[in-house]
């Protein structure tokens, strides 16, 4: 259970707040960094609700998360916190004072509806007659005159559109009387607005965007032909709580379209009518969207029209790929206009295939228009409050994007997400911290001056003898597990179960309307043990737990049911099978929530010391940000020198400004900050412990030295592949790679060339590395240019696949084309360049699509823009940290949407290129993001442990060691104890792997909260039922997973939807080393055919050697198998990383197969 401790540092002259403008998912994750770190916060959004655009969205790429119920635990965080106060409805009117110290007036607007008396119950909205377009849903919907703007609203409060309602005029008060009739008299016709007044320290500003209305291109339709919507309003009609209810079809005539489109790029890239940047996220959203449209309706046929695949982000290439295996088409084509046939509204789009050169038409039935992100319509009204400059677009000015990022002109005031430039949501959420970061650094002396402590009310007592009263929720997640699952049959199925006493359905479980629900039943049903079936535990857990704590029930006597993850998405197809598997799933979280009981949670002291590892720019971005915050820095360079790439580089794109003049300064600041040692040349040796308590052992020379810190903050960066065996590299002296070019311009040695080549691609986007480097674009035109400036007459071409420039990089990128005469050449990834020397003369053959001809260069220089990738070490350190490695060598991020700078394990974070492939402006985001998020847990003081500790049964207990010996944390020790020696456990330092229960001879280890019992009740609850009949046609398997790998693996075949056969009941353990014998055998007396050990790589368990254990457990496991008559081969354990869900599938197909072949086990022997 996670609380919140502040540190108070006394009285300052400084405010101890901070105003947040703008309550999207920029808005929300910067307020709950600022007031986690213990500031007084004060959100202002100006709509209803807060939310912003990730609430309209369907599903979020490349996960395919449902959007609201990742977003919507942060808005329920945002309106449960006690630093937190929010203002909807709001505008900020006037701004005075400086940083430090603004005065704040801000304009509340009339709802119309006093916030105090409404309770959301929806009776106003019922009997109103009154029906608008809803501009939630972009007019897709209606609404009524008084509404909610989406379900799960934050806050739950209904607004009065007194423009539209019908008591002025026709004397209606229906609402009114609704209300009064339930005694609430909530709706206020007289209510006026209010002007409060608030001071601040700082102010962040996260305002968003908006969508450019494609009507300035007529020529496609839209406003004129009834079946062309823009992408946000498809967003809403794939979404189940939009228009049709997540149902696809079409506006003219509801019915199913047989052939949808999309049209990238309208009105982005657009010169004429529209915005010359690129929206950056239009790819890989109408992808998205595609990609859906398939899943949910196989039979339609998906086409993307695009001039560009900027699919640049992580993970966004393997998406494009999955969609392809989908059967989406991409056509490399802007349509020229669209027609309707006025009777069918069907519609034909004209255009030219650049790939052949030929115009063509395609009959369509839905057309998708992907329109410019565009600036707030209000920036220009703020910025005059604020006194901050917009950009030529209306976005807001970064004044000094390098030297200090986030700020504006106005000290005190900060900028963060698509405010300032298009972006998607992890670069937003990385924004956000970082902004928050900087919003707090000047006021960190009257940290906690403001703050409030956490009131929870006191714990029901809930005893061991006392009868399980059972709550069973059960979540739509919209049409994500109703669209398979059945779910009123599901429901009417729990209620069945024994001392379940109460059960519902809920359309999302995780918004804010269902959280009082939940709270309002375990209070009046006198519940003492809830269960959800909803989406996963590593996302919700927490939420549903500190649901049941606020209702006076201890956090542990919850249980999670993944009907989401590790059903519904897996098994689309098999809406029947899928249900009876709810129904296990939920029958088996019941029988564990029988035994829960209450748990004790251990508080972990932390200090103010974080360790940086990586001194490049990233690392050096992170030290002094965390180091400006008050906290005290070690910084870790492998390296002799600080500075990374960065040293290596000449100038930086698209900005032109040189490399050494942002690097230099940054280190000075390093060198001679008196909260930062620098240690180069340095090697990390070892690292143990834990969040607060994380012991360091590092070497330089002969030297080792060990010391202590609370955080890590990960930030070891990328390098350039070696690209030998591509284009004849390191067979040639003159095909170089970017980064050699990079010296040469740097150092003045580039010898006039007549012509030059580039090659995009080399290395990426292939089955080794299936992702875009991100960077080779810019690099490839940024260095044309400068060769360009040193000499005119070169002729130099650049070769590339898809020409990834986003944002307001696509203005650089026409320059260089239109004033320098830079040639760029498309190849096809079928038809890539040839490089071969002919007698002395190198040359390349390059296929052009624009021109459908073959092209023959002679260059005297040919250079290879390569894959970036992390270094090989870095595999060494997620050992050591416990962290996964995901493609490319690149770290693998808690979540990579909602918590791109958190590991999974507590206590440690991650930034720049480490992560993923970046530009070099993004790793200063990152890392000052990202030592914000590493700065909370230093800045509150403590963290709360997990109640899942390993107990030891002193009567049972003989001494003999094995326990101790296991341990990967030295968290067990042998104490004599009245003659006798007993083995003990240490609370703080146990992780609660489990795996010494398992090992112990004499069963006299059990571990809280995954106690032998619970998960026996578990095993027999999924094996019970199933006829010999029945399992002939389906095994019934096992699956024992853990947490952080095998677990989360099932997860992301889910987000993947990866199907493989209903057969097997998942059950979680926190290590795969918690499995043993005992309750393999439990198994199969119980009627499983099959039990599959998933865990951790041995070499990355989380857990040290957890997953070693469960391996030679496990062979262990078959012989005693064979004496109870059970073939070995009915066990089995795999490694399965948190990344692998595609094998985590085949893996249940391919097992499920066999055991079908050698047929059910028959009853075992019990000797």
């Amino acid at each position: 259970m996670i609380e919140r401790f502040i540190e108070l540092t006394g009285d300052s002259k400084l405010k101890g707040s901070v105003l947040v403008i703008g309550g999207g998912i920029t808005g929300i994750q910067a307020s709950l960094d600022i007031a986690d770190q213990g500031f007084k916060v004060y959100l202002v959004e100006k709509t209803p609700s807060i939310g912003g655009s990730m609430a309209r969205l369907d599903k979020t790429f490349p996960t395919n998360d449902c959007s609201i119920c990742i977003e919507a635990p942060k808005m329920v965080d945002v309106l449960r916190h006690p630093n937190i106060e929010l203002l909807t409805y709001s505008e900020v009117k006037e701004v005075k004072g400086s940083v430090g110290n603004f005065k704040v007036k801000i304009l509340k607007k009339p709802r119309y509806v006093i916030e105090d008396k409404c309770n959301g119950c929806g009776k106003c909205e019922e009997v109103c007659i009154v029906s608008v377009p809803s501009e939630f849903d972009l007019g897709t919907k209606l609404r009524k005159a008084i509404y909610l703007p989406f379900p799960q609203a934050t806050p739950k409060l209904y607004t009065l559109d007194m423009d539209n309602c019908k008591k002025f005029g026709g004397g209606c008060r229906d609402c009114v009387s609704a209300c009064r009739d339930l005694g609430l008299n909530a709706v206020d016709f007289w209510q006026r607005k209010k002007e409060l007044e608030i001071e601040v320290g700082s102010i962040v500003v996260a305002t968003g965007f908006e969508y450019l209305e494609p009507t300035m291109r007529p020529e496609y339709g839209y406003g004129i032909y009834k079946n062309v919507l823009t992408s946000l309003q498809y967003e809403r009609i794939l979404c189940a709580s939009g228009p049709t209810s997540g149902q696809i079809v079409r506006p003219s005539d509801k019915e199913k379209p047989s052939r949808v489109a999309w049209i990238q790029c309208v009105l982005s890239r657009d010169t004429k009518v529209g915005k010359s940047y690129c929206s950056k996220v239009c790819c890989a959203y109408a992808t998205k969207e595609a990609m859906i449209t398939k899943e949910r309706e196989p039979s339609i046929e998906t086409y993307v029209f695009y001039i560009d695949r900027r699919t640049y982000g992580k993970g966004f290439e393997e998406y494009v790929r999955r969609a392809e295996r989908l059967g989406v088409k991409y056509i490399r084509s802007k349509p020229g206009e669209v027609l309707e046939d006025p009777k069918t509204h069907d519609l034909t789009i004209r255009y030219e295939n650049m790939e052949t050169g030929k115009v063509e038409e395609l009959k369509v039935n839905l057309l998708i228009l992907c329109s410019a992100m565009v600036p707030n319509r209000g920036n220009e009204e703020l910025a005059k409050i604020l006194g901050i400059e917009l950009d030529e677009e209306g976005f807001f000015k970064n004044a000094k994007p390098w030297t200090a990022p986030f700020k504006t002109n106005v000290e005190g005031i900060y900028i963060a997400g698509s405010c300032q430039e298009p972006m998607d949501i992890p670069d937003s959420i990385s924004q956000a911290s970082g902004a928050a970061a900087k919003a707090v650094t000047p006021l960190v002396e009257a940290r906690g001056t403001e703050a409030k402590k956490v009131e929870l009310p006191p714990e029901i007592e809930v005893k061991p003898t006392d009868e399980p009263r059972i709550g069973v929720f059960v979540c739509d997640c919209g049409s994500n597990i109703r669209g398979t699952i059945n779910v009123p049959k599901v429901v009417e199925y729990a209620k069945t179960l024994k001392h379940v006493i109460h059960a519902e359905e809920m359309t999302f479980a995780c918004s804010t309307d269902s959280q009082p629900k939940i709270k309002d039943a375990i209070k009046t049903k006198g519940l003492n043990r809830v269960v959800v079936a909803a989406c996963t535990p590593r996302t919700h857990e927490y939420l549903f737990r500190r649901t049941c704590r606020e209702a006076g029930l201890n956090p542990y006597l919850f249980e999670f049911a993944n009907i989401r993850e590790q059903c519904s998405w897996v098994h689309m197809h098999e809406p029947e099978l899928a249900t009876e598997k709810a129904k296990d799933l939920i029958k088996m979280a019941v029988a564990k929530a029988r035994l829960l009981m209450p748990e004790e949670e251990y508080k972990i002291p932390v200090g103010k010391e974080s360790l940086v590892i990586g001194g490049g720019l990233a690392g050096i971005t992170a030290a002094l940000s965390l180091a400006d915050m008050g906290f005290k820095v070690t910084l870790i360079e492998k390296e002799n020198e600080l500075g990374g790439l960065l040293r290596k580089l000449h100038k930086i794109f698209p900005y032109d400004i040189q490399a050494d003049e942002i690097i230099r300064s940054q280190i000075n600041r390093v060198n001679n900050h008196e909260n930062i040692k620098v240690y180069t040349g340095t090697k990390i040796k070892g690292i143990t412990g834990y969040i607060g308590n994380y012991e360091v052992t590092i070497s330089k020379s002969t030297c080792e030295e060990k010391f202590k810190v609370s955080t890590i903050i990960v930030a070891t960066g990328s390098k350039e592949i070696n690209p030998n065996g591509h284009y004849g590299y390191g067979k040639y002296s003159k095909i170089i790679t970017q980064l050699e070019l990079e010296r040469m311009l740097k150092e003045g040695m580039l010898e006039k060339p007549k012509c030059v080549v580039m090659i995009n691609c080399v290395g990426a986007r292939n089955e080794d590395r299936p992702y875009c480097c991100r960077v080779g674009c810019g690099v490839s035109i940024k260095n044309a240019k400068y060769i360009k400036e040193l000499y005119p007459n070169a002729n130099i071409y650049v070769l590339y696949r898809d020409m990834v420039i986003l944002g307001k990089e696509e203005e650089y990128y026409k320059l260089v084309a239109e004033e320098y005469g830079v040639n760029f050449i498309r190849y096809l990834k079928d038809k890539e360049p040839q490089v071969y020397q002919d007698q002395e003369k190198l040359i390349v053959k390059v296929y052009d699509a624009l021109l459908d001809e073959e092209i023959e260069l002679e260059p005297d220089l040919i250079v290879l823009t390569t894959a970036t990738e992390g270094d090989e070490e870095v595999k060494e350190l997620s050992k050591m940290l416990k962290v996964p490695l995901g493609n490319g060598n690149f770290f693998q991020e808690a979540h990579v949407k909602i918590r791109p700078l958190d590991f999974a394990v507590d206590g440690i974070y991650l930034c720049g290129a480490a992560r993923s492939p970046k530009t070099v402006m993004d790793p200063i985001h990152e890392a000052i993001g990202a030592a914000m998020r590493a700065s909370i847990p230093m800045a509150q003081g403590m963290v709360v442990s997990e109640g899942i500790y390993s107990t030891f049964d002193e009567g049972k207990c003989t001494g003999c060691g094995i326990c101790v010996k296991i341990c990967p944390y030295s968290a067990i020790t042998l104490e004599k104890i009245e003659g006798k020696v007993i083995a003990k456990g240490i609370k703080g330092v146990c992780k609660g792997c489990g795996t010494c229960v398992a090992q112990c001879p004499l069963n006299a280890i059990d571990q809280r909260h995954f106690t032998t019992a619970q998960l026996r009740e578990m095993v027999i609850a999924a094996t019970e039922g199933a006829s010999i009949e029945e399992r002939k046609k389906l095994p019934r398997i096992i699956g024992f997973l853990c947490n952080w790998c095998g677990y989360a693996g099932a997860d992301m075949a889910g987000l993947g939807h990866f199907s493989y056969p209903t057969s097997i009941r998942i059950i979680r353990t926190m290590c795969s080393g918690r499995v043993d014998g005992r309750l393999v055998l439990e198994a199969f007396k119980h009627g499983a055919d099959g039990v599959l050990i998933c865990g951790c790589y041995p070499q990355d368990c989380h857990y040290i050697s957890g997953a070693a254990e469960a391996q030679k457990m496990t062979e262990r496991t078959k012989k005693m198998l064979a004496r109870h008559g059970v073939d070995e081969r009915r066990l089995r354990f795999e490694s399965v990383s948190a990344t692998e869900g595609k094998k985590f599938a085949d893996l249940v197909s391919e097992f499920t197969e066999f055991i079908k072949g050698i047929g059910p086990q028959p009853p075992i022997n019990s000797h």
